[in-house]
Formats: structure tokens, C-alpha cells, sequence
């Protein structure tokens, strides 16, 4: 899977700006460092949590809605299509570009507007959570904007974990097509491994679903990235049930 990410990252990603000339030896270094830093960032070693949370599909489970490879790949498609595509990538999109312009208003709007669209607890407490976990660990690698030299606004006090997530990839130096991708191959990698836990799912199948929307996460980024602002809003009331009916599930392995 992580061979699949880097052959595509390195087709997409630019040559990061600077103000000053560069040999195509530093050029690629500073490419490369960019890759390196989003495969960090997407990376499920990566110490925040994430794996402790399912965005309501452990409780489709229990409900009979998915209950094997063919109706989770519907689940995740559809996940992604009226949610993904339609919320946090789009919104990822816009916080990139405000980090880059140094727009601290917009940066506290788009976080807002996130915040506002998480439909049950359960979503917004995992947005919350992921969020605070990265932000510990970008304080302890010295990379939130007050620690470094930049002249980026200060984070928005609560700031969810996509808008963490958008400092990052634009700290890192990655462009905003890759850090698309790269968030949304995270999510599916949690999707399926919350799969191989509660399904089960076997791990082959779980491949077989990665081959099977792979397509669907580039058509979801450039569907996102053409959105225009009244488009946006996710649209999973089946999610937003599952979510809410998760709280009070009686046995449970994950968070949400």
C-alpha cells in the first residue's frame, strides 16, 4: 500500500517555492523531505489515537448494514462520496491555502464549520481528540506555528484534527493535491483495519478493497478540489445514525 501512495505523491507533488535558487539536487531533497513528512503525517504508527475510532462503522456492524468485503466496499464508498469528498477534503483544501496566505481568520472559519458538522457526539469528541493528540505531538517536534519561524497565525484554541492535519502537510512543505490523497488513503487504511478487528475482514480482502478504490480516492480529490463553497456539506444520515446508536452499543471496541 505505502509503495502505491509514494509512486503517486511523486507523479503529483511541485517543486516547493523559495525565494532563492536551487540546484535539482536541492530541489529533489526538498521533495523528498516533503514526501517523507506526509508519509509520516499519514502513517498509522503515527502516536495520536486514530486507531481507537471507527467513525461509526463498528456499530454498522452490529446493525447487520455491512456484514462483508462487497457491502463494506459499498459502505466506504459511499462514506467517501457524500462525506469525505463533500467535508473534509474540500474544507482540507481551503485550510491549506489559508496557512499558505498566513489567514488566520479563515483558518478559525473552516475549523469552526468542521466542528459544525459533526453530527453525534461520539464524531465530534473523535475530531476533538485526534486534534489535541497531534497538536501535543507537533508541540514536541517543535512544529506548531509558535515554534517555528514562520510568520503563520496562531492555531484556533480547540483546533480539530484536520485543521492540525492542513498545518502539518503545509509545514512539511506538501502540496494540497498530494495532502489530499494522503488524507484520505489514512482514512481508508483506518476504515479497513477497523474491518480486519470487528468483521472480520481478512487481510487479503482488505487489499482487495484498496484495489477496489484507489480510483474512487482520486476521483473524490478532484471533485473536491473543484467544489465550490455552497456545495459543501457531508450528506450520511446513515452514518450520523450509526454513530449516534454506537454510544449506547453495549459491546464495543472502538471510541466511535
Amino acid at each position: 500500500m505505502a509503495t502505491t501512495l509514494i509512486t503517486t505523491i511523486m507523479t503529483l507533488a511541485t517543486p516547493m517555492p523559495t525565494d532563492t535558487a536551487m540546484t535539482p539536487a536541492t530541489a529533489g531533497q526538498g521533495n523528498d523531505l516533503a514526501l517523507l513528512g506526509l508519509l509520516q503525517l499519514v502513517s498509522p504508527a503515527l502516536p495520536i489515537g486514530a486507531f481507537a475510532f471507527s467513525q461509526g462503522l463498528e456499530s454498522a456492524f452490529e446493525l447487520g448494514w455491512v456484514t462483508d468485503e462487497a457491502s463494506l466496499g459499498d459502505w466506504l464508498e459511499g462514506v467517501l462520496e457524500d462525506g469525505l469528498t463533500r467535508c473534509e477534503l474540500p474544507v482540507l483544501s481551503r485550510l491549506h491555502a489559508a496557512w499558505g496566505a498566513g489567514d488566520g481568520e479563515a483558518v478559525v472559519e473552516w475549523d469552526q464549520w468542521l466542528a459544525a458538522n459533526r453530527e453525534t457526539a461520539e464524531l465530534a469528541a473523535e475530531d476533538a481528540r485526534l486534534g489535541a493528540s497531534l497538536m501535543r505531538l507537533l508541540e514536541s517536534l517543535a512544529l506548531l506555528p509558535t515554534s517555528t519561524a514562520s510568520e503563520a497565525p496562531p492555531l484556533p484554541m480547540g483546533a480539530g484534527y484536520v485543521t492540525l492535519f492542513a498545518w502539518t502537510a503545509h509545514a512539511r512543505g506538501v502540496p494540497v493535491r498530494p495532502a489530499l490523497l494522503g488524507f484520505a488513503w489514512a482514512w481508508l487504511e483506518n476504515q479497513l483495519a477497523v474491518a480486519c478487528k470487528a468483521l472480520p475482514l481478512g487481510h487479503t480482502a482488505a487489499q482487495r478493497l484498496v484495489e477496489r478504490l484507489r480510483p474512487a480516492l482520486v476521483a473524490a480529490v478532484d471533485e473536491a478540489l473543484a467544489l465550490h463553497e455552497d456545495a459543501l456539506g457531508p450528506a450520511l444520515p446513515g452514518l450520523a445514525l450509526a454513530s449516534a446508536l454506537h454510544e449506547t452499543q453495549y459491546s464495543r471496541l472502538f471510541r466511535s
